[in-house]
């Protein structure tokens, strides 16, 4: 008799990031599902990063980051959002922001206490507060506004909640968070004495005039929020897996327990490199922002153009499309399946940022590709849905 492993990661499946993927690689699909950019990042932070690997010093980092990348982090919190931070006590540079979402919530958890969530979400986030043995609470955003429903998230909040867990701007819906709806969840964290995981890696990832608001910048929420960055997202390098939680030393000091236990320290070359990006001018920032904003009008343009409906995007990777006005039967999970077999262009059903019943008539698409490369899946889907689609089997019709 053998022995049963772990339930809850017995029980957990390929996640449908890499089920897509391998699908997308078996088809020779335009893969725009997974949210990677398709170029590398800054010149000099990529030199910044060699140059230190040869530089003698490749043992291991300091447990809660090398001093240069800690100031460079407190400093850009203070250049972007003017928050005053400790570099010495009130910062935890990590292997990724998944790790850092990690020990942000074995930091807060204890077994029985209770997370308020938001839907749609990245889908680490449940299995990671089952694990610690804690009880997720779900709010549900709607679209296409995605508006924050006071009401339902009001009542979420109890006896046994401990924190909120939110991501803005937000994968997948492009919603950047508004000022009235951080002091509402402001208020609810001191009227339940809760805290905040705040997911914010698209912090430089806005477009149109909106900007991003960290919840931690709100009068009394300093005490009560992690807030955490990207080097990965904020420098197009996600494969360096480097991110930084920033909260008071209390928490700050737990989280780094956490985070002891479960990585140690992360690469120092790559850290030191972090810090050259953070430290680089407005101009860059700003170009960030933009470039991607003219990939996301390129890429919502062409949906339109082959009768999606586009949903508005203010920030991060992702449109999302509906999928309906093009008359295919299926649910989310047949479209993507098959635009990525007979379109090869593979996209993500956004009912696998849901759990349980959701709305099937979206799909993820990221754009944050090179031009080309989008211009190239839209014209294979453009190719693929010109004749329509027919209702009853949900395949394209011959054009």
């Amino acid at each position: 008799m053998v022995k049963s492993l772990n339930a809850l990661l017995s029980a957990t499946g390929t996640n449908i990031f890499t089920t897509m993927s391998v699908l997308a690689a078996r088809h020779g699909a335009i893969n725009l599902g997974q949210g990677f950019p398709d170029t590398e990042g800054p010149d000099d932070v990529l030199r910044a990063a060699a140059e230190a690997l040869l530089d003698g010093r490749n043992q291991y980092a300091p447990m809660t980051g090398v001093a240069e990348l800690r100031q460079a982090v407190a400093a850009a919190n203070a250049r972007f959002y003017g928050l005053q931070v400790d570099p010495d006590t009130e910062v935890v540079v990590t292997s990724g922001a998944t790790e850092a979402l990690a020990v942000s919530l074995m930091a807060l958890l204890d077994p029985g206490d209770e997370v308020v969530l938001i839907e749609p979400l990245y889908d680490t986030y449940l299995p990671v507060v089952r694990a610690l043995g804690a009880v997720p609470v779900l709010v549900r955003l709607q679209p296409p506004k995605w508006d924050l429903p006071r009401a339902e998230l009001a009542a979420a909040f109890g006896p046994k909640t401990k924190a909120i867990l939110f991501n803005t701007p937000m994968n997948p819906t492009g919603k950047v968070f508004t000022a009235a709806e951080l002091a509402f969840i402001a208020d609810l964290l001191v009227r339940h004495d809760a805290y905040a995981i705040c997911d914010e890696v698209y912090e430089h990832i806005t477009f149109d005039g909106w900007r991003h608001i960290p919840l931690m910048s709100l009068p009394g929420m300093r005490e009560r929020c992690l807030r955490i960055g990207s080097a990965g997202k904020t420098f197009s390098l996600t494969g360096w897996k480097i991110g930084y939680i920033t909260a008071c030393a209390r928490l700050a000091t737990v989280a780094a327990r956490a985070h002891q236990n479960l990585v140690f320290a992360t690469a120092p070359n790559l850290q030191r490199a972090v810090a050259v990006g953070l430290a680089k001018g407005d101009d860059y920032f700003d170009g960030l922002a933009a470039g991607l904003a003219a990939r996301r009008d390129r890429l919502a343009e062409g949906l339109r153009r082959i009768g999606f409906g586009v949903l508005p995007v203010r920030g991060c990777y992702f449109i999302t499309a509906d999928f309906s006005p093009l008359g295919f039967a299926g649910d989310d999970v047949a479209f993507c399946r098959h635009i990525t077999e007979h379109a090869r262009v593979a996209a993500i059903p956004v009912t696998a940022f849901y759990e349980g019943e959701a709305p099937n008539h979206y799909v993820r698409f990221a754009f944050c590709k090179r031009p080309e490369v989008l211009d190239a899946a839209l014209a294979r889907l453009a190719a693929h849905f010109a004749g329509g689609v027919a209702p009853l089997t949900g395949r394209a019709r011959s054009a």
